[in-house]
């Protein structure tokens, strides 16, 4: 159970970086100057792999990255890179659970993100763009403190959906190899519903509970410090 927590904990640290900064450089992007139909096409294409069966799109990315036939390794072959063990070995498997649960769950937070730029008013940009603030510069100072309630928002429910993960290594790896990928959901799957250890499903349930309300609070205490509200 230790080691599934362990587990759990470097998954959302990993992943949510990583699904928040897609989603945020994503956004940022197709809210940049560009016909309407197209940023329309962009939000349809970038939010379209979240209405998909986790489960469905789990066993798509499995044959992608077997280790003898996926398209992946073929890929990599034809390049004259060599193939990589993908699902059986624990780095491997770790790394395609990370790379699919953000690819499937990345549209929801860049759908935040887009309605949060939207709100900003355009007049601070071109204040900024008159006192000659440009690039990297108007992003941290001017877009990001304005954007700060959203990505609140955005990193409490990747972080509480992050914390639940199941379908995905579940599908991909059945936890392994070995323990390496077995999170917290699938050891309360596994005690109630294979072993019928229902009191073990309880407890770890119950500890999962707690960890997502003490990380949320956290959340929401270290928010005083970053976000502004206009």
């Amino acid at each position: 159970m230790r080691v599934a927590f362990v587990n759990t904990i470097a998954f959302v640290v990993v992943a949510v970086v990583l699904q928040l900064g897609i989603a945020m450089a994503l956004a940022v992007l197709v809210q940049s100057r560009m016909p309407g139909w197209l940023r329309a096409f962009f939000r349809s294409a970038l939010f379209f792999p979240l209405i998909l069966s986790a489960a469905s799109v789990s066993l798509v990315m499995a044959y992608l990255f077997n280790g003898d036939f996926g398209l992946v390794n073929q890929v990599l072959t034809a390049v004259s890179l060599p193939a990589v063990p993908w699902l059986t070995t624990p780095a491997g498997a770790a790394t395609v659970v990370v790379l699919v649960y953000v690819w499937q769950n990345f549209g929801f937070s860049f759908l935040l993100f887009v309605g949060g730029l939207a709100s900003v008013p355009r007049d601070v940009y071109e204040a900024a763009t008159v006192d000659g603030i440009s690039g990297w510069s108007l992003f941290r100072h001017i877009t990001l403190p304005l954007l700060s309630p959203t990505v609140l928002v955005a990193s409490v429910m990747a972080v509480i959906s992050a914390l639940q993960i199941f379908d995905q290594p579940y599908v991909l790896t059945r936890g392994g190899p070995g323990d390496s990928t077995r999170t917290a959901v699938m050891v309360i799957f596994e005690s109630a519903f294979q072993q019928l250890q229902f009191g073990r499903a309880s407890a770890v349930g119950v500890v999962l509970t707690l960890l997502i309300l003490a990380v949320t609070a956290v959340q929401f205490r270290l928010s005083r410090r970053f976000v502004f509200y206009s």
